[in-house]
């Protein structure tokens, strides 16, 4: 930054001091400098923009046209200043403190995390509520919640975690029993077992390719859970086919207790988002959570995996659908 740079920055100050004192002199007590070294400084930087910024008469100055635009922006910009200073003073700081957290009912993948991440910070206290539901972040008082779907609200930040996608499993009993489906219209044959979304009770559609299946094609509902790890359980027990995200069956897949059916068919992928109330600074403790959980969710591009070992690390009501 060069010194004219400086000037400006200099003048900014000075410009936001006048307009929320309310006068040249009531500004300079507010700075410490006098009535005059306030004037030049608002001169100077009238001088390096070309416009006027204040109308001045003996008794009060008011913003002109020009004065009120540049106004928004002078206080963002000492804004984002304020919050940087915050910051780096934070950063030395031990989290510490309560993160109240809406997590989705996929404690087998967001488990592991979270135990890490309460040994690496243990003045970190968690308030876990884990839920399909929709929530509200600000109104419920929520410091951060993972979903997925698109973020939908522009009070939020977000940060992407990582995708999986659904695949369909049997245990190697069952398929020995029933057969294995070469297509997805085989499955009007076979148990199926369902997922229904906690919010709207809809069942969550097993997104095959519409061309190939007959009209008015229907799956066979055999059962029907809002809980991921009871499909899971009762697909390893033998009672039919599920739909379950990837990262749940990992462990299944590799010992053999489940087998894969009908391959790459399902073309259904979600991401998880991580999202939190767009404010300036970050408290430490929240800081360290998103890092954390960016770093270990989904690590590195071994995204729908299971978790590795950790390491260090417009507007609308609705915050995210779910489905």
């Amino acid at each position: 930054m060069n010194r004219r740079s400086l000037d400006s920055l200099n003048g900014i100050v000075v410009f936001v001091r006048v307009v929320e004192a309310g006068s040249f002199v009531d500004a300079a007590r507010v700075l410490g400098l006098s009535p005059s070294a306030v004037s030049k400084g608002v001169s100077r930087l009238e001088a390096h923009l070309g416009a006027r910024l204040f109308r001045r008469n003996t008794r009060s100055v008011t913003l002109t046209t020009e004065g009120e635009l540049f106004l928004e922006r002078c206080r963002r910009v000492l804004g984002e200043i304020e919050a940087a200073e915050h910051e780096l003073a934070d950063a030395g700081r031990l989290p510490r403190g309560k993160l109240k957290i809406s997590l989705p009912l996929v404690s087998g993948l967001i488990l592991p995390v979270l135990s890490a991440f309460m040994r690496e910070y243990p003045h970190v206290q968690l308030d876990l509520d884990f839920s399909n539901r929709l929530v509200d972040v600000i109104e419920e008082g929520f410091d951060a919640v993972v979903r997925t779907g698109v973020p939908a609200d522009s009070r939020l930040q977000s940060k992407r975690l990582g995708s999986h996608r659904e695949i369909l499993v049997a245990a190697p009993a069952y398929l020995d029993a029933h057969g294995v489906p070469q297509t997805p219209a085989d499955l009007s044959a076979h148990a199926c077992l369902h997922h229904r979304y906690s919010s709207s009770g809809q069942l969550s559609r097993w997104a095959f390719p519409q061309e190939n299946l007959p009209p008015d094609w229907r799956l066979p509902v055999t059962m029907v859970s809002n809980n991921m790890e009871t499909l899971v359980y009762f697909a390893t027990q033998g009672h039919g086919i599920a739909c379950v995200p990837d990262f749940t069956v990992q462990q299944a897949l590799a010992s053999g207790e489940l087998q894969s059916v009908l391959g790459d068919c399902i073309e259904n992928a979600s991401t998880f988002w991580l999202l939190w109330p767009a404010v300036r600074p970050l408290p430490p403790r929240l800081r360290v959570f998103i890092d954390f959980m960016s770093a270990n969710l989904f690590p590195g591009s071994r995204e729908g995996s299971p978790p590795a070992e950790p390491t260090k690390a417009r507007h609308r009501k609705s915050l995210i659908s779910p489905h």
